[in-house]
């Protein structure tokens, strides 16, 4: 497992590389932009706009009144524009701002300039418009006649000197006629730009032009309309933070914010500047208005054109056609209501990149089986998406198509390293254990391979010795092709009942067969498995054993030894020949085991340990408790006889009678009943025992020790 971890590490790493490589120099970003704009989408509905912001839009009604009403051309005559700053000063508006350039003199003459100006002079504090940028013609020095914003921002000098200066420094400016620019409370910039895509997603709030800090139409409508207690504030600029008095605005190194959109399509309360005007004209003849100048007490108001004619039309997230004014009320309502987005720090992006990254490929690696790979790809790669969402939710933008390209890359080279090394595995695996494990427990070990220790490791092992008898005297008196032709059919016909059984074909020795069960695979039932191969396999000898006799003039028959222990279990052996062997006491034992058949002339023998393991399923005996040669500790022994659903033959209950009046010590009680099985050769072996004992009158203490193997 640690080694599919390291695996998974690496790809995660690689991935979270290749992930960030794209991120960092903007290769993702339109996709970036678009998974933003589905955050926006969900969102934004579900806030509501400030109320204190009313919009007033010059749109196309407005237009078409203007031209059929008042015969009015566009652009406007400039006095049009007072009934609209009177109605504000009659409603008790706090700030006016108009999103209107006035950078030329009117068509119609000074005075119409100077009518505007007025109007604006009793108008509340009044934001004038102003364009900064390279494409702002060709001032490139503050005019003298032209008021100077004069905002005093803590640090900006040093913050100025952390950022790259040109993109806030602006190299030109347009400024309004001086009969307008003169009566405004502030001068502001209106000019943004938009993302890559064209659109507008932030806002910047402060530019410098000729050393003089300029600030954007929603900073300077809110520091226009600030309460006295605000006013006392100071304005301060660090790393990442513009400080509006006790509000922290969050920026970026061009001194944007990120906008923070409300409402459905992200206007606010809108009023068309023919009803504000026929509103206004009403009021001063003493009639009832269309719109109720209550509604603006006290409010942010900024008027702008909304007209396709027009031109001033922007793309948000919300909608592709917007009009410009309306960026800045939102801009405004953010300041306002301090609802803010801050970008995530790169920093962490790096980091929560490479930990996605990092967790998909782990995950995948270690996936094991396809429907594990499914539910893992389909529970990752949303991931990044889902963390996007809950960031937005929280106030962040968390970039999430550099994570979710993380994921991706390390979910599907995690897949591919996986086909290839399982591949490579599952080769090694047949080539390992085709000779001595039946092709279904390779199956099986191939579909999981987490089952398979390779390696030596300690387990608990059923463990089977056999052995033909009188081997050595018979075969030398066969020619080398009949003795060959007789080992191949007997370890055939055993080693595929082993293989049946689910056994591990350790090795032959001659005419033996080394064998053992729960290993690679875990098998609970690994006692019963053996025994009942044992059992398979003395019958298949028997229906055999006249056609071996007819063949070679032999006698063919087996003893087998069975034990259950730990032992020592996996590949050893050199570098290019190994073999997947055990080691250890227990099966040492079993080897004992299978010779000490020999003593009771019995054909199969297995310790307490399997016995106790297997006894309820299959029929059989105890046959004593001997001491095997090398071995200190004695062992009781049993001889299983039958199949489950079978019996043992009717003479093994006198002979367990006899055994048990043996263990008492009453020897003429246990002669007696071993003499009731005269054909068994365990019997008579314990009946010339117990005369022995009956002659010497000595003291046995029912343990057989063996001299030889």
């Amino acid at each position: 497992m640690l080694k599919k971890v390291v695996q998974g590490l690496l790809i995660g790493a690689g991935a979270a590389g290749v992930a960030l490589a794209l991120w960092y120099f903007g290769v993702l970003d339109r996709w970036e932009y678009v998974a933003w704009n589905m955050r926006v989408n969900y969102f934004a509905p579900q806030a509501k706009t400030s109320d204190r912001i009313k919009v007033i839009l010059i749109d196309q009604t407005s237009l078409d009144w203007g031209k059929t009403e008042n015969a009015w051309p566009w652009p406007w005559p400039r006095e049009v524009y007072g009934p609209i700053i009177d109605f504000c000063r009659r409603a008790g508006a706090r700030v006016v701002a108009f999103d209107m350039l006035y950078t030329e003199p009117s068509f119609i003459d000074m005075a119409d300039d100077e009518a505007l100006g007025a109007a604006i002079q009793r108008s509340p504090p009044f934001i004038g418009a102003m364009v900064l940028g390279r494409q702002a013609g060709t001032t490139t020095n503050w005019p003298p006649e032209m008021p100077r914003p004069n905002l005093d921002i803590q640090g900006l000098d040093e913050w100025l000197a952390q950022v790259n200066r040109n993109r806030l420094r602006a190299p030109t400016a347009l400024f309004p006629v001086p009969e307008i620019a003169t009566n405004v409370a502030l001068l502001a910039n209106v000019m943004d730009v938009p993302d890559r895509d064209s659109v507008y997603r932030r806002a910047s709030l402060l530019r410098v032009f000729d050393g003089e800090t300029v600030p954007s139409l929603s900073l300077a409508i809110w520091l226009a309309g600030r309460s006295p207690e605000e006013k006392a504030g100071s304005l301060k600029i660090e790393r990442g933070w513009l400080h509006l008095g006790q509000r922290k605005v969050p920026i970026d190194r061009q001194a944007r914010m990120i906008l923070n959109f409300k409402g459905r399509q992200g206007f606010h309360e809108s009023y068309s500047a023919a009803s504000i005007i026929q509103s206004e004209l009403r009021l001063q003849n003493g009639e009832a208005p269309s719109v109720q100048p209550d509604g603006f007490k006290d409010a942010y108001v900024l008027m702008g054109p909304s007209a396709p004619a027009l031109l001033d039309l922007r793309s948000t997230p919300l909608s592709k056609v917007a009009p410009g004014v309306e960026l800045h009320a939102m801009a405004l309502d953010n300041l306002l209501t301090q609802s803010f987005i801050r970008d995530v720090p790169r920093r962490a992006i790096y980091w929560i990149v490479l930990a996605l990254s990092l967790f998909s490929a782990i995950v995948v690696t270690l996936c094991r089986k396809a429907w594990q790979n499914v539910l893992a790809i389909v529970v990752l790669l949303p991931a990044p998406l889902l963390a996007g969402f809950g960031a937005y939710a929280l106030g962040w933008w968390l970039p999430v198509v550099a994570g979710a390209v993380g994921v991706a890359v390390a979910v599907v080279g995690a897949v591919v390293v996986n086909y290839a090394t399982e591949g490579r595995q599952k080769a090694f695996i047949k080539q390992a254990f085709k000779y001595y494990l039946s092709p279904e427990v390779i199956e099986e070990i191939l579909v999981n391979p987490a089952q398979l220790t390779l390696g030596g490791e300690r387990r608990t092992l059923t463990l089977f010795f056999s052995d033909i008898e009188k081997f050595s005297s018979f075969s030398e008196r066969l020619d080398p092709p009949t003795l060959t032709a007789l080992l191949n059919d007997f370890l055939s016909d055993m080693t595929d009942i082993i293989l049946e059984e689910g056994g591990t074909l350790d090795k032959y020795i001659g005419d033996a067969i080394v064998a053992f069960w729960n290993a690679p695979l875990t098998q609970n039932d690994h006692a019963e498995r053996a025994v009942r191969a044992a059992l398979r396999c003395q019958r298949k000898l028997a229906a055999r054993r006249q056609e071996f006799m007819d063949r070679t003039g032999a006698l063919v028959k087996m003893r087998v030894g069975i034990n259950t222990g730990e032992v020592v279990v996996g590949n050893m052996g050199s570098r290019e020949r190994f073999n997947y062997t055990v080691l250890g006491d227990a099966a040492n034992l079993a080897s004992r085991l299978e010779g000490a058949n020999k003593a009771f002339g019995t054909y199969m023998m297995v310790s307490e340990s399997t016995w106790a393991l297997a006894k309820g399923l299959f029929d059989g005996r105890e046959l004593g408790c001997l001491r095997v040669v090398g071995r200190q500790t004695p062992v009781k022994v049993f001889e299983p006889a039958a199949l489950p659903g079978e019996s043992a033959p009717g003479y093994f209950k006198d002979f367990e009678k006899g055994l048990a009046l043996c263990y008492q010590g009453q020897w003429a009680q246990a002669l007696d009943a071993f003499s009731q099985c005269p054909d068994d050769s365990a019997a008579n072996v314990y009946a010339d025992k117990c005369r022995l004992l009956m002659k010497e009158g000595t003291a046995w203490d029912g343990v057989w020790n063996l001299t030889e193997k």
